[in-house]
C-alpha cells in the first residue's frame, strides 16, 4: 500500500511539472514575439532616424534643425570631405605611380629601339661600303680603248684590228 502512495505522489508531480513547462513554454513563446516586436519597432526607428539624418545632409529639411544640430552637420560634412579628398589624392597619387613606371619602361623600350636602328643602319652602310668597294673594283678591271680621230677612221681600224686578231 505505500508504494501505491509513492506512485500516486511521483504520477502527481510528474503532471504538475509539465503543466508548469507548458506554461513556461506559452511564456517563453510569448516573450520571443514580444522581443521579435521590439526589435521589429527599433529596427523601424532605426531606419526613420537614418532617412532624416540622410535628409539633412542632402540639405533637405533643415528649417527645423538648431544651431547646434547645424553646426554638427557641417563637421559631419567636413570630415567625409577630407575622407573624401584623402581617397581622390591617394588615387591620384598611385595613377602618377603607375603612369611614371609606364614612362620609363617606355624610354628604355624607345633606348633599345634606337640602338637597334643605329646598329642596322651601320650594318647597311658597311654593306653599302662593301658593295660600293667591289664595285668600283669592277670598274677598274674593265679595259677600254681609246680611239683618236674621226670616227670613220674608228670603224676601219677596229675591222682591221679584228683582222688582225685572227690571223
Amino acid at each position: 500500500m505505500l508504494e501505491l502512495i509513492f506512485m500516486n505522489k511521483t504520477i502527481d508531480r510528474y503532471q504538475n511539472r509539465t503543466k508548469d513547462l507548458m506554461s513556461s513554454n506559452s511564456t517563453a513563446i510569448e516573450d520571443v514575439q514580444l522581443e521579435k516586436e521590439y526589435d521589429s519597432f527599433s529596427m523601424t526607428k532605426k531606419l526613420e532616424h537614418l532617412e532624416v539624418c540622410k535628409r539633412k545632409l542632402l540639405g533637405d529639411g533643415l528649417d527645423l534643425c538648431s544651431i547646434d544640430e547645424l553646426q554638427q552637420l557641417e563637421r559631419q560634412l567636413e570630415r567625409s570631405l577630407s575622407k573624401i579628398r584623402s581617397r581622390k589624392y591617394q588615387m591620384l597619387k598611385d595613377e602618377i605611380m603607375k603612369l611614371k613606371e609606364e614612362e620609363k619602361m617606355l624610354l628604355e623600350e624607345n633606348a633599345a629601339l634606337q640602338i637597334k636602328v643605329i646598329s642596322e643602319s651601320s650594318k647597311k652602310q658597311e654593306s653599302n661600303q662593301r658593295s660600293e668597294s667591289s664595285n668600283h673594283e669592277e670598274i677598274m678591271d674593265v679595259e677600254t680603248e681609246l680611239f683618236i680621230g674621226p670616227p670613220e677612221r674608228r670603224s676601219n681600224n677596229n675591222n682591221n684590228n679584228n683582222n688582225n686578231a685572227f690571223l
